[in-house]
């Protein structure tokens, strides 16, 4: 079986910028694909060239059996893409915006109704269908743009950003319906800023500069990225507690996370106990949380060490 997504030297320049260089990967089929990094990494420029929105200018890739370059029309009608800003009609109601797009997607008459009805369904929307989408929620807008990616059946699916700006509880709901729809076949494809959705996710590639810097499974990127013991700090007296700790011998790394920071340590050279007592001797009132590594931390390190493959 071919993978759904795969990718062989991709690049893109812009003139003398280059926004993807020379990424290499696969997706298989019926996978979760976290596709991570910072702002101008080059994440969305590969879902454009992806989706058949954007020519590659070096190396070569495939959608679902498809060159993207050859024959982008064809990629487009096999995949359902959805991003993080919401680009359906938000004066139209549920209903009337999945009529519209549906017979974009070559659908009429009882077929449509049937596969409209089937959606709503899905994605909890039956209640709402007949309600205008600029009055919903942010997440519930975007369970309808969800619902309109899906609505022609894709074999595979492209999340950029999608719940960028939504509440906790909705974007569990949404990941919910994704995980669903994976079990029945799908593949998917996801970019994030949030780091505990790509969890989730049966690999992760992380981008830096254009570059693919790390992929793997999330447990294959901590143990080999982020060794050693991991610690949730807060403190008061945050910034100077951060610049001592990363001062101090055994520390393997400082950043900040949430309302306060993480740190890192080699165990052979500081364990937990000492690490709190010189937490202490700066700020008294400092707080400490064992804990294990995240891919927020895998993310910090591929970023300070410039990429690492």
């Amino acid at each position: 079986m071919t993978d759904a997504i795969a990718v062989e030297g991709l690049g893109r320049r812009f003139g003398a910028f280059h926004a993807v260089r020379d990424v290499t990967f696969t997706v298989a089929r019926g996978e979760i694909f976290g596709y991570l990094g910072a702002n101008g990494a080059g994440k969305s420029t590969t879902i454009r060239i992806l989706c058949g929105l954007l020519a590659p200018t070096a190396g070569r890739a495939t959608v679902a059996g498809l060159d993207v370059a050859a024959d982008p029309e064809g990629v487009k009608r096999r995949i359902g893409y959805m991003s993080q800003r919401f680009s359906l009609y938000p004066d139209l109601t549920v209903a009337e915006n999945l009529d519209f797009f549906g017979g974009a997607y070559g659908f009429s008459g009882r077929a449509l109704r049937r596969r409209i009805d089937a959606i709503v369904e899905e994605t909890g929307l039956r209640a709402l269908r007949d309600s205008a989408t600029q009055s919903l929620p942010a997440g519930l807008q975007q369970r309808v743009a969800l619902a309109n990616a899906l609505l022609h059946d894709p074999e595979l699916l492209f999340l950029d950003e999608p719940t960028a700006g939504v509440d906790p509880a909705s974007r569990r709901e949404f990941l919910a319906l994704v995980r669903r729809r994976v079990r029945r076949g799908a593949t998917v494809f996801l970019t994030t800023h949030y780091m505990d959705e790509a969890e989730y996710c049966g690999r992760v590639g992380m981008m830096v500069d254009g570059r693919l810097a790390a992929l793997g499974t999330p447990a294959e990127l901590k143990q080999r990225l982020v060794p050693g013991d991991a610690w949730s700090v807060r403190s008061a007296r945050r910034a100077e507690l951060q610049a001592a700790l990363a001062a101090t011998d055994g520390v393997r790394a400082v950043h900040p996370h949430g309302a306060g920071f993480r740190v890192r340590c080699d165990p052979a050279r500081l364990d937990g106990a000492t690490l709190a007592a010189r937490c202490r001797e700066i700020d008294p009132a400092a707080e400490l949380e064992p804990g294990t590594a995240t891919l927020d931390d895998v993310f910090h390190a591929v970023v300070a060490g410039g990429g690492v493959a």
